[in-house]
């Protein structure tokens, strides 16, 4: 026992302070970078598939940003079944908006991908923009939010320049489930290593993404991430190729889509979790004893251990709750919900395997009645 809690001590003392500092939320948008003078030319693409209940709000926080370049949006429309494409063409500010009827996806490109593929087509042929923005159709934009993304973008000549969009946390199972999500993405990809040329670690947000189309098509365009489940962060590894990435939490820009329910943010986990594990058996059972010892074998250890063994649980655990308690805060949520971190990461343990069950069943990466990863065929 005094064996496993030095281990699990170990852990945690790794992830503390030797790992970007992924939990302490300092990677904001909140520090205003310069007023530019010249602003450059922008496109939206906006993919979009079933999106009637939220495409009016969402497009519409596009339409009237206050932006003092040239400024179009391209909606893809994904052969939606709900009218989505008809709400948007009866938007305000229609002027700047082109609605594409998406082709279906080719063999090997996940729905997602062939949709920016053919607004970025799009977007260059007619408006030949010096930046792309990729954003989802349940995202909302405060109306500054293009203007800051763009001046950081050029003020440090950034290929890739992400947001975190600010998921919805109001029902419980989002107070419970949404920081938590934020909170491991970090750790999968501590945004300082994103950011650092000279770590491999390559991650985006792919709610909202800003990125050079010139250095896009150099590092081999969106057809080299054609089959991507998990496409934000492909198209980071890619460009960290040919420039600087630059990824952040914010406030500015939010997610508009409901997890009323504790399953609804399960099918959200299971749709990408064995995708980021390469659809490896060996990786899934990796990542289970991982997620046991980390975060279940501090408490186990905590409350049933004699001596030594129980305090350096106790230390584990001590540490586990402090490092989640940063983006609970960035929330709004109250301290105490980060003592729930082990029982948080044990459903999406299950979650996890259940992703697996399901690549396995032929239903791998669904997303809107369409499986896009049956065969194994998506990347990570």
């Amino acid at each position: 026992m005094i064996g496993l809690g030095l281990l699990v001590l170990a852990i945690w003392l790794v992830l503390i302070f030797l790992r970007g500092k992924f939990w302490a939320c300092l990677d904001t948008d909140f520090d205003s970078p310069r007023v530019l003078t010249n602003w450059p030319s922008v496109v939206a693409v906006v993919p979009a598939r079933d999106e009637a209940a939220l495409i009016a709000k969402s497009l519409g926080s596009l339409l009237t940003q206050e932006y003092g370049g040239d400024f179009h949006v391209v909606l893809v429309d994904d052969q939606s079944s709900d009218g989505t494409a008809d709400i948007a063409r009866a938007l305000p500010g229609a002027e700047a908006l082109t609605v594409l009827d998406g082709a279906a996806p080719p063999p090997g490109w996940t729905g997602k991908v062939w949709a920016m593929e053919q607004g970025f087509r799009h977007a260059r042929e007619k408006f030949a923009p010096r930046l792309l923005l990729f954003t989802d159709a349940d995202i909302l934009h405060a109306p500054d939010s293009l203007r800051m993304l763009v001046a950081r973008a050029e003020a440090d000549v950034i290929g890739l320049t992400s947001l975190m969009a600010l998921l919805r946390c109001e029902s419980f199972a989002e107070k419970l489930l949404v920081p938590a999500f934020v909170y491991f993405f970090q750790m999968l990809y501590p945004f300082r290593w994103a950011r650092d040329p000279r770590k491999r670690t390559g991650a985006a947000a792919g709610g909202c993404m800003l990125v050079r189309p010139d250095l896009l098509m150099t590092a081999g365009g969106l057809e080299s991430m054609k089959g991507a489940l998990i496409d934000d962060c492909a198209l980071a590894l890619r460009m960290k190729t040919v420039g600087p990435v630059w990824l952040g939490l914010t406030k500015r820009v939010r997610s508009l889509r409901p997890y009323p329910g504790i399953g609804d943010i399960g099918r959200m986990i299971s749709r990408s979790a064995y995708a980021q594990l390469k659809f490896s058996p060996m990786r899934l059972f990796g990542a289970t004893l991982g997620l046991a010892l980390t975060f279940l074998a501090p408490v186990w250890l905590a409350l049933t251990a004699p001596g030594a063994a129980g305090l350096l649980g106790a230390l584990a655990l001590g540490l586990m709750i402090a490092s989640f308690m940063p983006i609970n805060r960035f929330y709004g949520l109250s301290r105490a919900w980060a003592a729930l971190l082990p029982l948080i990461a044990g459903v999406y343990m299950v979650y996890t395997v259940r992703s697996a069950l399901d690549y396995h069943r032929g239903r791998g990466g669904m997303w809107k009645g369409r499986a896009q990863a049956p065969n194994g065929k998506g990347e990570a």
